[in-house]
Protein backbone atom coordinates (compact mmCIF):
# COMPACT_ATOMS: atom_id res chain seq x y z
CA UNK A 1 0.00 0.00 0.00
CA UNK A 2 1.26 3.59 -1.05
CA UNK A 3 1.48 6.12 2.06
CA UNK A 4 2.91 9.53 1.55
CA UNK A 5 4.36 10.46 4.97
CA UNK A 6 6.61 13.20 6.57
CA UNK A 7 10.20 12.62 6.36
CA UNK A 8 11.70 10.90 9.17
CA UNK A 9 15.69 10.93 8.48
CA UNK A 10 16.89 8.53 10.45
CA UNK A 11 14.72 5.86 8.73
CA UNK A 12 14.25 7.69 5.60
CA UNK A 13 17.51 10.01 4.38
CA UNK A 14 19.79 7.34 3.01
CA UNK A 15 16.82 6.05 0.49
CA UNK A 16 16.51 9.40 -0.72
CA UNK A 17 19.79 10.07 -0.98
CA UNK A 18 19.64 6.61 -3.55
CA UNK A 19 16.79 7.79 -4.97
CA UNK A 20 18.68 11.32 -6.07
CA UNK A 21 21.43 9.31 -7.82
CA UNK A 22 19.06 7.27 -9.61
CA UNK A 23 16.83 10.20 -10.81
CA UNK A 24 18.75 13.30 -11.47
CA UNK A 25 22.28 11.54 -11.37
CA UNK A 26 25.98 12.46 -9.95
CA UNK A 27 25.05 15.76 -11.81
CA UNK A 28 22.20 17.14 -9.45
CA UNK A 29 24.92 18.69 -6.96
CA UNK A 30 26.43 20.73 -9.69
CA UNK A 31 22.51 22.48 -9.74
CA UNK A 32 22.11 26.31 -9.07
CA UNK A 33 19.46 24.98 -6.08
CA UNK A 34 22.10 22.69 -4.40
CA UNK A 35 23.76 26.06 -3.67
CA UNK A 36 20.28 27.04 -1.34
CA UNK A 37 20.53 23.88 0.05
CA UNK A 38 23.87 23.46 0.80
CA UNK A 39 24.08 25.63 3.74
CA UNK A 40 19.98 24.88 4.98
CA UNK A 41 19.07 21.81 6.72
CA UNK A 42 15.13 20.28 5.18
CA UNK A 43 12.19 20.48 7.23
CA UNK A 44 12.05 16.53 7.61
CA UNK A 45 8.12 17.87 9.34
CA UNK A 46 7.23 19.49 5.86
CA UNK A 47 9.07 17.04 3.49
CA UNK A 48 6.87 14.49 2.22
CA UNK A 49 8.04 10.66 1.23
CA UNK A 50 6.15 8.22 -0.85
CA UNK A 51 6.48 4.64 0.19
CA UNK A 52 5.89 1.72 -1.48
CA UNK A 53 6.05 -1.71 0.22
CA UNK A 54 8.62 -0.34 2.46
CA UNK A 55 10.74 1.03 0.06
CA UNK A 56 10.82 4.66 -0.92
CA UNK A 57 9.46 5.71 -4.37
CA UNK A 58 9.24 9.31 -4.00
CA UNK A 59 10.23 12.32 -2.08
CA UNK A 60 9.72 16.40 -2.25
CA UNK A 61 12.44 17.82 0.37
CA UNK A 62 11.28 21.63 1.82
CA UNK A 63 13.96 23.88 3.04
CA UNK A 64 13.46 27.28 4.76
CA UNK A 65 14.41 30.49 2.80
CA UNK A 66 14.94 33.98 3.04
CA UNK A 67 14.48 36.43 -0.25
CA UNK A 68 15.26 40.17 -0.15
CA UNK A 69 16.55 42.47 2.04
CA UNK A 70 13.68 42.01 4.09
CA UNK A 71 14.53 38.59 4.25
CA UNK A 72 10.56 37.78 3.39
CA UNK A 73 10.52 33.62 4.54
CA UNK A 74 9.59 31.16 2.23
CA UNK A 75 9.98 27.62 1.90
CA UNK A 76 11.98 25.98 -1.06
CA UNK A 77 10.55 22.73 -2.53
CA UNK A 78 12.78 20.00 -4.30
CA UNK A 79 14.07 18.36 -5.13
CA UNK A 80 11.59 16.30 -6.20
CA UNK A 81 11.83 12.71 -6.98
CA UNK A 82 9.98 9.40 -8.12
CA UNK A 83 11.53 6.12 -8.70
CA UNK A 84 12.27 5.65 -12.32
CA UNK A 85 9.61 2.92 -12.01
CA UNK A 86 6.73 5.41 -10.71
CA UNK A 87 7.37 8.04 -12.94
CA UNK A 88 4.51 9.08 -15.25
CA UNK A 89 2.28 8.07 -12.61
CA UNK A 90 1.57 11.92 -11.42
CA UNK A 91 2.72 10.80 -7.93
CA UNK A 92 5.07 13.95 -7.82
CA UNK A 93 2.37 16.04 -7.87
CA UNK A 94 1.13 13.96 -5.35
CA UNK A 95 3.97 14.39 -2.60
CA UNK A 96 4.31 17.96 -3.67
CA UNK A 97 0.67 19.06 -3.14
CA UNK A 98 0.98 17.25 0.03
CA UNK A 99 3.99 18.87 0.91
CA UNK A 100 2.88 22.48 0.27
CA UNK A 101 -0.74 21.88 2.51
CA UNK A 102 1.88 21.06 5.25
CA UNK A 103 3.85 24.19 4.53
CA UNK A 104 0.89 26.07 4.37
CA UNK A 105 -0.67 24.43 8.07
CA UNK A 106 3.09 25.52 9.63
CA UNK A 107 2.00 28.90 8.70
CA UNK A 108 4.71 29.44 5.68
CA UNK A 109 3.93 32.47 3.60
CA UNK A 110 4.81 31.08 0.14
CA UNK A 111 6.81 28.60 -1.82
CA UNK A 112 9.50 28.91 -4.01
CA UNK A 113 9.98 25.80 -6.90
CA UNK A 114 12.50 25.26 -9.70
CA UNK A 115 10.82 23.15 -12.33
CA UNK A 116 8.24 22.35 -15.45
CA UNK A 117 5.77 24.95 -15.23
CA UNK A 118 3.19 22.52 -17.44
CA UNK A 119 3.81 20.32 -14.23
CA UNK A 120 3.94 22.11 -11.73
CA UNK A 121 1.06 24.56 -12.88
CA UNK A 122 -1.25 22.00 -11.88
CA UNK A 123 -0.83 22.49 -8.36
CA UNK A 124 -0.61 26.41 -8.25
CA UNK A 125 2.39 27.11 -8.96
CA UNK A 126 3.14 30.21 -11.80
CA UNK A 127 6.04 31.49 -13.29
CA UNK A 128 7.42 34.77 -11.97
CA UNK A 129 8.16 37.43 -14.07
CA UNK A 130 12.01 37.30 -15.41
CA UNK A 131 14.43 38.62 -12.59
CA UNK A 132 12.12 39.07 -10.07
CA UNK A 133 13.67 36.22 -7.81
CA UNK A 134 17.57 35.82 -7.77
CA UNK A 135 19.60 32.40 -6.93
CA UNK A 136 23.25 32.01 -6.11
CA UNK A 137 24.09 31.00 -9.54
CA UNK A 138 22.60 30.73 -13.21
CA UNK A 139 18.91 29.67 -12.87
CA UNK A 140 16.47 29.21 -16.08
CA UNK A 141 13.75 32.06 -15.00
CA UNK A 142 11.30 30.36 -17.94
CA UNK A 143 11.13 27.65 -14.58
CA UNK A 144 11.15 29.38 -11.38
CA UNK A 145 7.65 29.54 -9.92
CA UNK A 146 5.84 30.04 -6.71
CA UNK A 147 2.84 29.42 -4.93
CA UNK A 148 1.00 30.72 -1.86
CA UNK A 149 0.82 28.66 1.12
CA UNK A 150 -0.30 31.27 4.24
CA UNK A 151 0.41 33.96 2.61
CA UNK A 152 1.30 36.56 -0.95
CA UNK A 153 3.73 35.08 -3.07
CA UNK A 154 3.72 37.56 -4.96
CA UNK A 155 5.62 40.06 -2.83
CA UNK A 156 8.60 38.11 -3.32
CA UNK A 157 11.15 39.99 -4.63
CA UNK A 158 14.90 39.90 -5.10
CA UNK A 159 18.08 37.87 -3.71
CA UNK A 160 16.80 34.05 -2.25
CA UNK A 161 19.39 32.85 0.08
CA UNK A 162 19.20 29.72 2.58
CA UNK A 163 17.47 30.66 5.93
Amino acid sequence: MLQIVPETPAVHAAAIETLFDATFGPGHFAKTAERLREFSRSLPEISRVAVLDGEVIGVCRVWPLTVGEGRTRALFYGPVAVAPSHQGSRLGLSITGEALEAGEKAGWPAAILIGAPAYFGEIGFIVTPKHQLSFPGPQDQARVMVRNLAGDASQLAGRVTAA
